[in-house]
Formats: structure tokens, C-alpha cells, sequence
């Protein structure tokens, strides 16, 4: 059965090979000619642009508009925030020169050393400092505020290790960066943009995630506090999987944004940033997928319904086809998305494993005997479950099949967390079910950066989020025997 197709990695032999083929193989992406850059191929860049159009309609529903940035910072703006280039310093690309020229001793191109810039260039690894510079002129008086604004934009982190959609050296995201005139107003910025991400992780990735404060030595460079989305990889480790930071008035501290309030006082602005990037890709795929290939919600797949013609001669494909296309129109009426695949060029067994490896939620199959006896196959990806059915209601059958789909893709992923949530009361028992169980781990910590290294140095296992919905509970410190007041959530993670 289409051998070549099926020659995955299985998730249990290596997780983290079964991933890299899964990406490849699908055709989502692949490595460059540059070292820890991807190449996103158009079946995995269509999955990205309905993350996006659909994160895009929920930003403006909240009232915010897009905005474009330059992809170049002078390096002196990362020198005035000092915690901000503390976190970025590391992974910074820097351009010193801004010309070539025909190498003398005729061995291609060299740069220019006459062509020095004045100050270096830093490829943006976030925009913070560059549009706080900008919001300077834009910020005069409380009349000007809120500002509300979203990028859509490419940054660059000089990453050592890579692995494709979940840490590359470059990579595609959006970064909101908004502007307010009291801490209260920022602080439920921060708040409602990090439900407008759960919300959609929830919704249209299918993937539960729970919602939480970084503690002070996770939380983003310059903020005062970090909200973030913690999901569950089925290896049993975590993804940050989205951040939304209160600045304070970190940033316009530091670029001198000042505006008359409203009892005419000069005050500094208050702010806050929030981003998601293509990191959901592996988040997509590794919460869902199987040995046969991804698995994909269908509110995410570029090809929801799949039509295979299955026939032999020409006059049988026109006849089939012309049923096909028939269903297909009334799919396309509803907004689903239809492939029909009728090449000649390869057997119905190789199209059937190809769209399983590319996680095609609802596959149709439609031969002579179907034709004539006015029936028709499905077989849902999620479960893989196969019946023959009559064709009369077909697209009304498909459109709840998908909906089905969805939320059953959805609650295995949830059971799946469920599942592999413990509590555990002792450092013995943290470490051990770490190591035979993983998952999250919700634990009793003291609140000090001291024990958080510890326990990272020791078990690799880092506190992902403080909930927001974590009960009071008095309990002690796993390692220091301190009072604690609630549990957090621990992992190993990407």
C-alpha cells in the first residue's frame, strides 16, 4: 500500500524522528540552503494562512488593526531597555555593512570594507523597542490612546539547535503591540488577547491548553508579567504555544513615551505585546497525528473532503466524475473545501495513503457498483472508521461528519492531558513519574528562582505556568518544605 508513502518513523520507535518525517513527507516543509532556515512548502504554508485569516478576523473583532515595522533595529535601541537586551543579546543577527563588491583577486564577491555602517543593524527578534521608538510621535495627549496595533512580519533568533515550525532561525509569527493610558487597561490587554489565543487553540487547532502566569525567571524580556497557553504534546511534553506580556511602562520609559493625562499631567504610557507564531504548526502536529500521517481539524485542513473516482476506462471516469462533481458542488455551496483526484498516473491505493500522510479529514470513494447502485464510501481520517452510505443527503452527512471530526479530535486530545495530569505532594515522586510517566506535573513550589533551578538542573522540568484558575491550597514545597499557597504546573517540554 503505497510503500514509499507509508515509511514513517513510528511515534513510539522515535517521537522526534517520526516528527521530522511526518513534516517532510506531508509536504509541509523542509531545511534550506541556509543553516536552520525553512523552506514552508504550499500544502503547509495553506494550514498557515487559515491560522492566520482566522487570528486575523479575531484581532479586529477586538478592535485592532494591522501595521507593518522595519525589519532593521539600530542597535542602539536595544541598549535602553536593559532586561529586554539581556533576554535578546544572544540571538541576534547583526549587519555591519551594507555593500559588496567583485572580489580583486576575481574569487566571486566580498564585502565591501569601505561600505561600514555608522551604527549596526540588529534583524528584528521582536519589535518592541522599534515601534515604541515610533509610538513616540504618535502619543501626545490621552485623546491619542489606546493604539492598537498587530504585525504580521518574519523575526530572526540565531537558534543553534533547529528543528522545523518549532525552533527555526527564522520563522513567521504576529506580534500585537498596544499602547494605554492606566495599568488597569493594559493589564486586561494582556488578559483578553491570551483568551483570543486559547480560545483559537481550542476552537480551530483542537488542542487544550491551559492558561497561566510565567513565573519571574520564564516570563518575556522587559514585561512585568507573562500570561501564556501550555499545551500537551502526545510524547508528554509541553509547548508554549502562545504569550501575551504586561510591560508596564518598561518600554516607554525607556523611549521617553510621555502623554498629557487626563488632569493634564504628563504621565508615561502603559503597554503590551503578544505574539503566536508558526510554532502551532508543531503544535498541529504533534498533538494529533499518528503513524499513518497527520491529523487535522477540519476547520484547519486546506482539502476538508477528498473524492477518489475509482473506475476502469474512460467512459466509466466521465460517468463517476460526473457524480463527483455533482456532490462537490453542493460541498463548495456550504464552504467545504473539495479536492477530486482523478490522475491516471497512479493507483486508488497510492491517492488513499497519500491524503491519510496529508491528514485529509473525509475521504470519499466512488467506483461503477456505487454509481450504480446510488451509494458512496467514507472513511473519516480521525478514526479511520469506513462505511458505504447512500449518496441521497450526502453533503449534509459530510458537513456533521466534519463538525463530529472536529470535536472528537478535540476531546482525545483533552482525555489525552487528562490522563497525563498527576499531583504528586514529594520530590521522589515529582522525579519519578517525570521519568516514567512525563506530562504535567502539578506540584507545591515555594516561589523562589532558587528552587526553580534547582529543579530544572536536576530533572530538566520547568514550571510552564502558574494557572489562573489554581485553587488555594496550602501545601509545602516539594524540595524546601516552605509554605505554598497553590500548585504549579511543571514539565519538560520544547
Amino acid at each position: 500500500m503505497a510503500k514509499e508513502l507509508k515509511e514513517l518513523t513510528s511515534r513510539e520507535e522515535n517521537y522526534s524522528q517520526w516528527y521530522n518525517d511526518l513534516v517532510v513527507k506531508a509536504g509541509l516543509a523542509e531545511g534550506s540552503a541556509v543553516r536552520g532556515c525553512m523552506v514552508i512548502k504550499p500544502y503547509g504554508y495553506a494550514i498557515w494562512e487559515k491560522m492566520q485569516r482566522q487570528l486575523d478576523t479575531m484581532f479586529k473583532e477586538t478592535g485592532h488593526e494591522n501595521a507593518y515595522f522595519p525589519l532593521f533595529i539600530p542597535k542602539s535601541f536595544f541598549s535602553k531597555e536593559a532586561h529586554h537586551v539581556e533576554g535578546f543579546a544572544k540571538e541576534c543577527a547583526v549587519v555591519t555593512h551594507y555593500r559588496l563588491k567583485n572580489d580583486p583577486d576575481g574569487k566571486g564577491v566580498v564585502v565591501d570594507p569601505d561600505a561600514k555602517l555608522e551604527e549596526e543593524l540588529i534583524v528584528r527578534p521582536t519589535s518592541e523597542t522599534i515601534i515604541w521608538n515610533t509610538y513616540k510621535n504618535w502619543i501626545q495627549s490621552y485623546r491619542d490612546l489606546p493604539i492598537l496595533c498587530n504585525q504580521w512580519a518574519n523575526v530572526v533568533r540565531w537558534e543553534m539547535r533547529t528543528r522545523l515550525f518549532l525552533r527555526t532561525t527564522e520563522f513567521l509569527w504576529q506580534e500585537g503591540h498596544t499602547a494605554h493610558e492606566t495599568r488597569e487597561e493594559a493589564i486586561a490587554e494582556a488578559q483578553k488577547m491570551i483568551r483570543v489565543y486559547a480560545d483559537f487553540a481550542e476552537q480551530w487547532l483542537a488542542v487544550p491548553v491551559i492558561v497561566g502566569h510565567k513565573s519571574d525567571s520564564e516570563r518575556f524580556a522587559g514585561a512585568e508579567d507573562t500570561l501564556t497557553i501550555e499545551a500537551l504534546m502526545q510524547d508528554g511534553k509541553a509547548l508554549q504555544s502562545g504569550t501575551s506580556h504586561f510591560l508596564g511602562q518598561n518600554f516607554a520609559k525607556a523611549f521617553d513615551v510621555q502623554f498629557t493625562n487626563r488632569e493634564g499631567k504628563l504621565d508615561y504610557v502603559w503597554a503590551t505585546s503578544w505574539g503566536v507564531s508558526t510554532r502551532l504548526m508543531g503544535a498541529l502536529i504533534m498533538a494529533h497525528s499518528d503513524n499513518n500521517g497527520l491529523v487535522l481539524p477540519p476547520k484547519l485542513a486546506p482539502i476538508q473532503v477528498v473524492m477518489i473516482p475509482i473506475y476502469k476506462g474512460a467512459e466509466e471516469l466521465a460517468k463517476i466524475t460526473a457524480r463527483l462533481d455533482e456532490i462537490a458542488a453542493g460541498l463548495k455551496a456550504k464552504g467545504i473545501s473539495v479536492k477530486i483526484d482523478a490522475r491516471d498516473n497512479v493507483r486508488s491505493g497510492f491517492k488513499f495513503a497519500e491524503y491519510e500522510l496529508k491528514g485529509v479529514p473525509v475521504r470519499l470513494a466512488m467506483g461503477p457498483r456505487d454509481l450504480a447502485g446510488d451509494t458512496i464510501e467514507i472513511v473519516r481520517r480521525d478514526t479511520l472508521a469506513k462505511e458505504t452510505v447512500s449518496q441521497e443527503g450526502i453533503v449534509d452527512r459530510i458537513e456533521k461528519l466534519l463538525v463530529d471530526i472536529q470535536d472528537g479530535i478535540y476531546n482525545k486530545a483533552l482525555k489525552f492531558r487528562e490522563k497525563m495530569t498527576t499531583r504528586v505532594d514529594t520530590y521522589d515522586e515529582f522525579k519519578r513519574v517525570l521519568d516514567e510517566k512525563g506530562g504535567f506535573i502539578l506540584a507545591h513550589w515555594d516561589g523562589t528562582p532558587e528552587t526553580e533551578e534547582q529543579i530544572k538542573a536536576e530533572t530538566k522540568a520547568t514550571i510552564r505556568c502558574i494557572p489562573v484558575d489554581a485553587p488555594e491550597e496550602d501545601g509545602v514545597c516539594i524540595i524546601s518544605g516552605k509554605p505554598s499557597k497553590r500548585r504549579v504546573l511543571f514539565a519538560r517540554s520544547y
